[in-house]
């Protein structure tokens, strides 16, 4: 079992205030969004904050992919400050939330503060099991990597051996992901990476790619990897045969496999490494026990992170992943109580 310290795991991303609501299918239409899918805001949803606050109850939670991974995690370990978030936010009563949020769930939070543009926010639409996401990055589209290169930030990163990041950072700050993907296979650290949402792969492929060969292990879902394929003109919708191929992907690591895990829903996660495939079943829950869809996928990887840099076989990161995702799924939000009861 590893031992755990402070600031062993590292996540980069775009910490955001989530705004969730139940709404209709009306909603989704006037605005052009999809169930199941992640966007960026564009023009056309400008008044849709405005819509959501008229028409329905909205709840505000703390946010963003990698920070309610972390959280997740911290959960999980029951230690605080194992891991720390790098990202930036506006100065501004979001911040403050998101950064108490933080500390509260053990948390280090090593935010970058930007007087341009307000703390990023993320519209959850919750329709029956399935929600659609649509963010507005705002302040964490101001991360530059000259906040990593502080002296005091570069403390921090630079002694961690795991090193986990989103596919939406790549679209906030390449050069920091370079930077860290380079560090962590110097360091023989373990870059850690998750494709996100469709979108990354179809508009920010090149950032994607060129840090692909220092991915030590790939998180994504079904969809994303489909849409991976797609744009690699791979011409085949089956999973087992994608995961094999982002697998085998250029990796500048020659001593270690890369490792790919594809969740599908209510279907059985799919574990790739070398020329092993592994299916592992997730939990059957009631639709009454479903609350809330909206941060599984980042349970998922949280319940998986924790076990992982202990150093507890795959399989067991695997179980706990599934057993964190579906703790998530009946709880309103990425939020949890009480004490895990996760057992091996």
């Amino acid at each position: 079992m590893g031992k755990l310290r402070e600031h062993l795991l590292i996540g980069f991303g775009n910490p955001l205030l989530d705004i969730a609501a139940t709404v209709s299918n009306e909603l989704l239409v006037k605005y052009n969004l999809k169930r199941n899918d992640a966007i960026l805001a564009r023009k056309e949803h400008k008044t849709l904050y405005k819509d959501i606050r008229e028409q329905f109850s909205a709840k505000y939670t703390a946010g963003g992919s990698v920070q309610n991974t972390l959280r997740v995690c911290q959960w999980i370990l029951q230690k605080p400050k194992i891991a720390t978030i790098f990202g930036c936010v506006g100065k501004d009563n979001y911040a403050k939330i998101l950064e108490r949020k933080a500390t509260e769930d053990g948390l280090n939070a090593r935010y970058q503060y930007t007087d341009n543009a307000p703390t990023g926010t993320c519209v959850v639409l919750i329709t029956g099991d399935s929600r659609s996401l649509c963010a507005y990055l705002a302040a964490a589209s101001h991360f530059t990597l000259e906040h990593l290169q502080k002296p005091e930030n570069r403390q921090v990163w630079h002694n961690a051996e795991y090193f986990y990041i989103s596919g939406f950072f790549l679209t906030v700050s390449p050069l920091s992901v370079m930077e860290v993907a380079r560090h962590a296979h110097k360091r023989n650290g373990t870059f850690m990476m998750n494709l996100s949402a469709p979108f990354v792969s179809q508009q920010f492929k090149e950032p994607l790619m060129s840090a692909m060969p220092y991915v030590g292990v790939l998180f994504g879902n079904k969809e994303e990897a489909e849409t991976l394929a797609r744009e690699h003109n791979w011409h085949t919708k089956d999973v087992e045969e994608i995961g094999q191929r982002i697998a085998s992907l250029p990796n500048e690591d020659h001593k270690r496999e890369r490792i790919v895990v594809i969740t599908q829903s209510s279907q059985p996660v799919l574990l790739f490494q070398g020329n092993s495939i592994k299916d592992f079943p997730v939990q059957k829950l009631t639709p009454e026990q479903i609350v809330d869809t909206n941060g599984a996928g980042d349970a998922f990887v949280g319940g998986f992170l924790a076990q992982y840099i202990i150093k507890k076989p795959l399989d067991v990161c695997v179980h706990c992943g599934i057993w964190a995702a579906a703790q998530i799924i009946q709880q309103s939000g990425c939020t949890f109580e009480g004490k895990p009861s996760f057992q091996e």
